[in-house]
C-alpha cells in the first residue's frame, strides 16, 4: 500500500504540533496506531485510507500529554482547514475521518466499523504510557483480541 502521506502533509503536521515530536503523543505513537489500524483493518475490512489519516491527524492538536478536553474536536478542525490540498478522501470517507478524530478519546460506540477500529488503533497503544488496553473498552473483535493477547 503506497503511503497516502505526503511531505507536504507532514510538514503542515510539524507546523502545527506543539508537543515533542518524539514524546508519547507523538510520530512514533502515531506510526504504531498506523500499524494497529492497518492490522485490524486486514481482519474486519475497514477503510485503509481513513485510518492513514487518522493516524497522523489524532493528536496534532494536543496542548499537552496529559487530560485536553477538545483536542480532537480542534484536530478535527484542522483536518478540515487543509483537506483541500493535503488530504484525498472523498466526502463519505472525510466524514469518516472527522468522527474518528473528534471521538476517540471517549468513544465506544458508532455504527461504523472504519471509525471504531480508528479508536481501537489508537487504545491498543496504551501500553507506551504503561497501560494495558482494557478489552472492555475496544470496539472490534480484532481489537479485543489483540488486546487479549498482549495481556500475556
Amino acid at each position: 500500500m503506497t503511503t497516502l502521506i505526503s511531505s507536504q502533509l507532514v510538514q503542515a503536521i510539524r507546523s502545527e504540533f506543539r508537543l515533542d515530536w518524539r514524546g508519547i503523543h507523538g510520530a512514533v505513537h502515531w506510526a504504531r496506531v498506523r500499524a494497529n489500524g492497518l492490522t485490524i483493518a486486514a481482519a474486519n475490512g475497514a477503510n485503509k485510507r481513513v485510518i492513514e489519516y487518522f493516524a497522523f491527524l489524532h493528536d496534532v492538536c494536543r496542548q499537552n500529554d496529559g487530560r485536553d478536553h477538545g483536542h480532537g474536536q480542534r484536530a478535527a478542525l484542522f483536518a478540515r482547514s487543509i483537506r483541500k490540498d493535503l488530504i484525498r478522501l472523498s466526502d463519505e470517507e472525510f466524514m469518516l475521518l472527522e468522527a474518528s478524530i473528534e471521538g476517540h478519546t471517549g468513544g465506544l460506540k458508532h455504527e461504523n466499523i472504519t471509525v471504531v477500529t480508528c479508536w481501537d488503533a489508537d487504545r491498543l497503544d496504551l501500553t507506551r504510557i504503561g497501560i494495558m488496553p482494557d478489552p472492555s473498552r475496544l470496539c472490534t473483535a480484532v481489537g479485543r483480541q489483540l488486546a487479549r493477547s498482549r495481556e500475556h
